[in-house]
């Protein structure tokens, strides 16, 4: 749970960041962040790497700052709790597709019918952005499923968090022309700095941490139920921070989606 609220405390302050720097940038300012406390923590030039190894990092790094940058610009339009419930039907999808038996089938029904509650009476399609918010939000989730798919390769022949210390700085290297032209205006406003600052360890480096102590120290079972709890936990932050109050459509595709998490992440 603590990786849900940190994640999502970020984000949220990510969010009052728009109205100074483009989503985009803001994204970018995470992603370099993280791959500069990575670095220094990691120090991933102490590893031996092939150039397999080397270049499945880099791909799973370009994957994950598209992901970040998609989801951004989803929260730009939409309350964080709907865009994460949005989301999420990405790793649903893949542990679903990736599964067998009825629990898995059942999980995937559960997360299209959150996405049609959320989608159908959630959101108001009248307002400005509502549209490009939904859409962005399930592209992020598509990218979030690539970023499963390739963190499952990658993870069995090296850690994952040495594999993410190569692939953030490559991200923010790729991503690096979004937010060039910011370098100077952040680095010389020394509360901007702090606030990008924070975002990047609120929602990158502190919940890699916590999430690689908990899949070693919890059980499956547990792990999973704490998962599936996330898109209340950012409906909750985005009620109490953002002060988005969710409509009845929002908060029946939270449950239903949060009840595919539940499902699709049980072992």
């Amino acid at each position: 749970m603590a990786s849900g609220v940190s994640l999502y405390l970020g984000a949220a302050l990510a969010v009052s960041l728009f109205a100074v720097l483009p989503p985009a940038d803001v994204a970018w300012w995470r992603i370099a962040v993280a791959a500069v406390f990575l670095l220094l923590w990691r120090r991933p030039w102490r590893r031996t790497w092939t150039w397999r190894t080397a270049a499945g990092s880099a791909l799973f790094g370009v994957v994950l700052g598209g992901m970040n940058l998609l989801f951004y610009g989803a929260i730009a339009h939409l309350p964080l709790g709907t865009a994460v419930s949005l989301e999420y039907l990405g790793p649903v999808a893949v542990a679903a597709l990736t599964g067998r038996g009825l629990r898995a089938r059942l999980a995937l029904v559960l997360a299209a019918g959150g996405v049609l509650a959320i989608s159908g009476f959630g959101v108001d399609w009248s307002a400005p952005g509502t549209a490009a918010g939904v859409g962005l939000a399930l592209a992020a989730g598509a990218s979030w499923a690539g970023y499963i798919l390739l963190g499952r390769r990658i993870a069995a022949g090296r850690s994952g968090l040495d594999s993410l210390s190569l692939a953030m700085p490559v991200s923010a290297l790729v991503y690096a022309p979004v937010a060039a032209g910011t370098v100077g205006s952040v680095t010389s406003d020394p509360a901007l700095l702090l606030a990008v600052v924070g975002v990047g360890v609120l929602s990158s480096l502190v919940p890699y941490a916590i999430e690689q102590v908990a899949l070693t120290r919890l059980p499956a079972v547990t792990f999973a139920l704490l998962t599936s709890l996330l898109p209340a936990t950012s409906l909750l932050v985005g009620l109490l921070v953002l002060r988005q109050v969710p409509s009845v459509g929002e908060v029946l595709g939270l449950v239903l989606v949060s009840a595919a998490v539940a499902l699709a992440t049980r072992e």
